[in-house]
């Protein structure tokens, strides 16, 4: 027997000079956020007829924005002003985050895979390890090979932190990945920080 149908609805509004949808139902605020930023997305285009473009066109002003923001944010790290260069990242990874989806999804990786490993530089100077290990993690998900900064900057962090059977396996996991990828040459300081860690835990 066919289990009865039932009809839920739900309490939606339009507002009638933006036509941004809202709810009273709590539990649909991050959908209604999304799609609200989707609509705005879309009016805001300029191509004919609102049509969303191809994936491989990008706004070029965010693009610049970004790079601009994640310049400023190096210009800090050098100088030692950590917090404003996390604060300039904090500011780029939003804005790239926030690119419309009909935008490229592998420029979003490459943008934030910098800055994630950017910023955990800046929290590393800071000796904020736990902050500066899930940056770098983050970095790593979005771009696996080709990335020994993330895999390195990871494990350091979890060397200070005295977490050494995981820094063990992680460094072991980067290089299997670096040592098949275009960057296998570069691998020494990865495979030296290895060797610190074994030789930690062989000490214990």
């Amino acid at each position: 027997m066919e289990a009865d149908e039932t009809f839920t609805q739900i309490p939606l509004s339009i507002d009638p000079s933006t036509k941004a949808i809202s709810t009273s139902d709590s539990s649909l605020h991050s959908e209604i956020d999304e799609l609200n930023q989707l609509h705005r997305a879309i009016i805001g285009l300029d191509t004919p007829n609102g049509v969303p473009p191809p994936p491989a066109p990008v706004n070029p002003k965010r693009s610049v924005q970004i790079t601009k923001m994640r310049e400023s944010g190096n210009a800090s790290l050098k100088k030692g002003a950590y917090q404003e260069a996390v604060k300039m990242y904090d500011m780029a990874m939003r804005m790239a985050m926030d690119r419309p989806p009909f935008e490229a999804s592998g420029l979003v990786r490459e943008e934030l895979c910098a800055l994630y490993n950017n910023r955990a530089q800046a929290y590393m100077a800071q000796q904020m390890w736990p902050e500066a290990a899930v940056d770098a993690e983050s970095a790593v998900e979005m771009k696996r090979i080709g990335n020994i900064k993330g895999w390195w900057r990871r494990g350091q962090c979890l060397r200070e932190m005295g977490r050494m059977e995981e820094a063990k396996d992680w460094v072991r996991q980067g290089l299997d990945f670096e040592r098949a990828g275009p960057e296998k040459q570069q691998v020494g300081e990865l495979e030296a920080l290895q060797r610190e860690v074994l030789k930690a835990l062989e000490k214990s």
